[in-house]
């Protein structure tokens, strides 16, 4: 992939979103979509954005049994994304039907763990050992069952990329050198993550919450 920067068109306003994409158009290389998009405006959204021309990432994370997460996902290969996300730690048998249920053309990534959360946040839920240790377990049980890849922090994505040579890496929480962190706790400049090793790298306010949108990502992509 020539441009690595996939913009999160995180907003329920479809309108909005399309203002944005044109924007930002020529200086990324794709458009995430997430479930708040996703629930406002369904099939019709996505359709709408894909008329701009650019690869889809549906950063839906989906987590269910393996049967229900399998018919979610043949239900959404009509819209023909690139990118689906589902959460690795569903399992493995959840991962293997979601990957055989998904079209051929699109890569089937595993969200290790959310880049909002620290090793704190890890203990209030029950993970035992570090954000690292995390990764790794689920980077694994994501290998052996067959997915793409995962989504993992910057922090992680060199050792992921170390275990896991051809393995697919989408890094979000990406703030530019002294950008402001806002919610995520785990971040790294893009440039920082895409020596590492990241395959995709995901920016959303940096870029959707400049006065100039288009102006911010032509300045990412330029310390690519």
């Amino acid at each position: 992939m020539s441009n690595p920067i996939f913009v999160a068109l995180d907003t329920p306003v479809l309108e909005d979103a399309i203002a944005i994409a044109k924007s930002v158009k020529g200086h990324v290389g794709g458009l995430k979509l997430g479930l708040e998009f996703f629930c406002a405006n369904g099939h019709h959204g996505v359709h709408e954005i894909q008329k701009i021309g650019l690869p889809i990432f549906l950063d839906l994370k989906l987590h269910d049994i393996p049967n229900t997460v399998a018919k979610a996902m043949q239900a959404i290969n009509v819209l023909q994304p690139a990118i689906v996300t589902i959460h690795a730690s569903g399992g493995r048998a959840m991962m293997e039907d979601a990957k055989a249920a998904a079209s051929s053309h699109t890569k089937v990534v595993g969200v290790t763990l959310l880049t909002s959360l620290d090793e704190r946040d890890m203990g209030t839920i029950g993970y035992n050992g570090s954000p690292h240790d995390q990764v790794e377990r689920l980077a694994d049980l994501a290998a052996q069952a067959g997915l793409d890849g995962i989504v993992c922090s910057g922090n992680e994505v060199s050792a992921a990329h170390k275990a896991w040579k051809d393995g697919y890496f989408i890094v979000p929480g990406l703030r530019p050198a002294n950008g402001k962190a806002g919610d995520q706790k785990r971040t790294v400049t893009p440039r920082a993550a895409r020596d590492d090793g990241a395959s995709v790298l995901v920016i959303g306010r940096p870029i959707t919450a400049a006065e100039n949108p288009n102006a911010a990502a032509r300045a990412i992509e330029a310390t690519l």
